[in-house]
Parts: C-alpha cells; sequence; structure tokens
C-alpha cells in the first residue's frame, strides 16, 4: 500500500512539475540569450510559444510582418526596442530553421546560417517596414 502511494505522489509531481516551453537558453548562442528572453516574456503573454515557434517561418520577411502585427495588438507590450531584438532572435531561429532543412535534403548548410559568433552574425531585418523592402536590383557595370 506504501508503495503504491509512493508512486501516486511521485506521478502527480512529475505531472505538476514546472510547465517549461519553448527553447532552452543554455543551448542557443549566447549573443542572442538575451533575445530570446526577451522573446519569451513577450510573445507568451499572448500566446504559447509553440505558436511562433512551431510556425515555420524561414522568410525573414515574413518575420518582420509577423512581429510588427503582434507589436500593434493591445497589451502586447512589445516596443519597438523589443521588436529590433525579438526580430534578431527569430532572424537567427530562421536561418537555423533552414539549416536543419537543408541538412534533412542532404544539401549543404544554408548560406545564412547562423554564427557562433557575434561579427560573423548576418545584419538583423530592418524592424520598421511593414512589408517586405523591395529588391535593388544593380544593372551592373
Amino acid at each position: 500500500m506504501r508503495a503504491r502511494l509512493l508512486l501516486l505522489l511521485a506521478t502527480f509531481a512529475i505531472a505538476c512539475g514546472p510547465r517549461t516551453e519553448g527553447l532552452d537558453p543554455s543551448r542557443l548562442p549566447e549573443e542572442i540569450r538575451a533575445d530570446y528572453d526577451l522573446f519569451a516574456r513577450r510573445c507568451s503573454k499572448c500566446h504559447p510559444l509553440a505558436r511562433p515557434l512551431n510556425a515555420g517561418i524561414t522568410d525573414d520577411a515574413q518575420w518582420v510582418m509577423y512581429v510588427n502585427r503582434m507589436r500593434r495588438q493591445p497589451g502586447s507590450g512589445i516596443s519597438y526596442d523589443d521588436q529590433e531584438h525579438i526580430l534578431r532572435f527569430l532572424h537567427w531561429y530562421a536561418a537555423d530553421l533552414r539549416k536543419k532543412e537543408s541538412e534533412k535534403r542532404g544539401g549543404a548548410p544554408a548560406p545564412s546560417a547562423p554564427s557562433a559568433t557575434p561579427s560573423a552574425a548576418p545584419p538583423p531585418p530592418a524592424v520598421t517596414t511593414e512589408a517586405p523592402p523591395t529588391p535593388i536590383i544593380d544593372g551592373g557595370g
């Protein structure tokens, strides 16, 4: 009887333990951990982190539109400064997704794969535009 009670209590403790969602920050590059922390705090106010993390978005311009829309939601608490940091994390995350998808297909890593050093990391996408920027085509010469 005592063994069953202990088993029941252990099962209950595991089931009711702390709920974690999102990514393990210790597995992220040091230079984006603070950005991820801000992303997790702001974005989990309105929905589970699984919503953006499992959206499958690998396009930086799409993230800009997505975060702009979320920033405009009443009560989101996302400022323009927050948006810049959130997008820096999502830029890294999208590049990581592209890299993983490429590796699954057996191809070479994506050209904009995340870097372990901040100086080699690609710049974050623009945060003030509502739509993707129009590409500038150089006629050469």
